[in-house]
């Protein structure tokens, strides 16, 4: 994103937050557009980048509706059941694997 001012990790102004640091504060970016980005930088990689949004324009997170609570949990229920042995893996299964975790290990998926 060109034109941004950057940052150092953990040297941001006041006023400008993360979407992690804004959710924290029950609060959602609301449209406004990416003020600045802050960046970590790594040994072996390039940086880890966060952008950053005006606190003062944030508005708070819409709630939860009874609709969208239901749509949820049968979403997170369908993604609990394996499409290979078609049990509830008690767990939501990773989509690298796309199957539970017994199935992937099983030796006739080895490769």
């Amino acid at each position: 994103m060109a034109g941004l001012p950057v940052y150092r990790w953990r040297l941001a102004p006041e006023g400008l937050a993360t979407f992690r640091q804004l959710r924290a504060l029950g609060l959602r970016p609301a449209g406004q557009p990416v003020v600045a980005q802050l960046e970590r930088p790594r040994r072996r990689r390039g940086p880890l980048v966060a952008y950053l949004y005006r606190i003062d324009l944030a508005q708070p997170v819409r709630p939860m509706t009874p609709a969208k609570r239901a749509a949820l949990v049968k979403a997170n229920a369908a993604r609990r059941i394996c499409p290979e042995c078609g049990r509830d893996a008690g767990y939501r299964i990773p989509t690298s694997l796309g199957m539970c975790v017994p199935c992937a290990d099983a030796p006739a998926h080895a490769a």
